[in-house]
């Protein structure tokens, strides 16, 4: 391609760029389900969200990036183990866990208490 052309349909390029980085990822946790995620802090190498979770909420079906979650208070609830039966998930305040980027969601959540969870996601 010669640099006349490139230089031409740069400009072009940019705006997609730009206006592609300005559109939220679908299923976005703090689009989906704002009763439950909150925006904290977002740059281009990192998003910040505050989780709240309340025993009887259910969100939407939503999506994470690669993310360490923080715990600001101690946490447990009941969780599917994958084969029928159910497990206690248990955190202290202060706990720093990696969780690999996943989609979930349409479950109830069954807390003993309300969580609060600071989740890192890497961009």
């Amino acid at each position: 391609m010669p640099a006349n052309r490139l230089l031409s349909i740069l400009p072009m390029l940019l705006l997609a760029a730009v206006v592609g980085a300005a559109v939220p990822r679908p299923l976005d946790p703090v689009v989906v389900a704002p009763h439950i995620y909150e925006l904290v802090f977002e740059n281009d190498k990192v998003r910040v969200l505050r989780q709240t979770v309340r025993n009887g909420e259910t969100s939407a079906l939503h999506g994470h990036l690669d993310r360490v979650m923080v715990y600001l208070q101690s946490c447990a609830w009941l969780e599917d183990d994958g084969a029928g039966g159910e497990q206690m998930q248990l955190f202290k305040i202060g706990d720093a866990v990696w969780a690999p980027a996943e989609t979930h969601g349409g479950t109830t959540a069954d807390v003993v208490q309300e969580c609060k969870i600071l989740e890192i996601e890497l961009l």
